[in-house]
């Protein structure tokens, strides 16, 4: 009866040795289990966040790529694109003007204050957008006509021209405003400014048709003075000043 006893309580212990062991086991396997699905989806989001990064920028160590302007093809392209829009500017200019070139510089003083030394005017030729006081089909307004009827230009009466002296093209031209019309033969004296001629002599019968000229800071007319200038035909005239630029003259005048 005894021996029944005993071995069932071996039973028994051996049971409850055994089942705490199996719990063990199967909570580590879990575990473990969870660590591995949580690498594998650490791993699989970092793989995921590197592909969503920019790619390295690459660093060229031996010059542009093929295809890639260097930079003196770049200098030499602003520089063709520069002189293009200089032309283009130049040949519009033209067109408006009618006058090659369109511009001159000053290079005196004689029609201060109005005009200085080193300004930069716009000409036209006068046969482009004739004021209706101009004389006959010259494009030219006179001093003594913009008085009657208020037409200024520059400060003044008038318009100021830009003539070859004697009709010599080899010379430098001459902007001065245009005073008053002579018909040829005629003594001009009896229209004249007696301040602006030295002497009456000098003021005589007009060899031609033209226009009586002054510079605004000047004390007698063109054809009264020492250089004894004639009367300025209307094929003589460059164009007639429309706009000035003070100083910008100055770089034309050194080149």
């Amino acid at each position: 009866m005894t021996t029944p006893e005993k071995r069932d309580g071996a039973g028994d212990s051996g049971a409850d040795a055994t089942d705490p062991g199996g719990d063990s086991a199967g909570e580590t396997t879990g575990r473990s289990r969870g660590n591995a699905d949580r690498e594998r989806t650490e791993r699989a989001e970092g793989r995921a966040a590197d592909s969503r990064r920019d790619p390295p920028t690459p660093i060229r160590a031996d010059g542009p790529e093929d295809g890639d302007p260097d930079d003196l093809t770049l200098f030499l392209r602003d520089i063709v694109t520069s002189i293009g829009a200089v032309v283009l500017l130049g040949l519009y200019i033209f067109m408006i003007s009618g006058v090659w070139p369109p511009m001159v510089a000053i290079e005196s003083g004689s029609m201060e204050p109005n005009m200085s030394q080193n300004d930069l005017v716009f000409v036209m030729e006068t046969d482009r957008f004739q004021p209706d006081a101009a004389h006959g089909d010259t494009g030219v307004v006179t001093a003594q006509q913009g008085a009657e009827i208020g037409y200024q230009q520059f400060g003044n009466s008038g318009d100021v021209i830009v003539y070859n002296p004697q009709g010599n093209e080899n010379v430098t031209p001459i902007i001065h405003r245009a005073m008053f019309w002579v018909e040829e033969g005629e003594n001009w004296c009896d229209r004249a400014n007696d301040e602006f001629y030295v002497e009456e002599e000098q003021c005589n019968s007009a060899p031609h048709a033209g226009f009586i000229t002054k510079g605004d800071h000047n004390p007698t007319y063109d054809q009264a003075g020492t250089g004894n200038l004639e009367p300025v035909k209307p094929e003589w005239i460059v164009g007639t000043a429309e706009v000035r630029v003070p100083g910008l003259g100055w770089l034309r005048l050194q080149f």
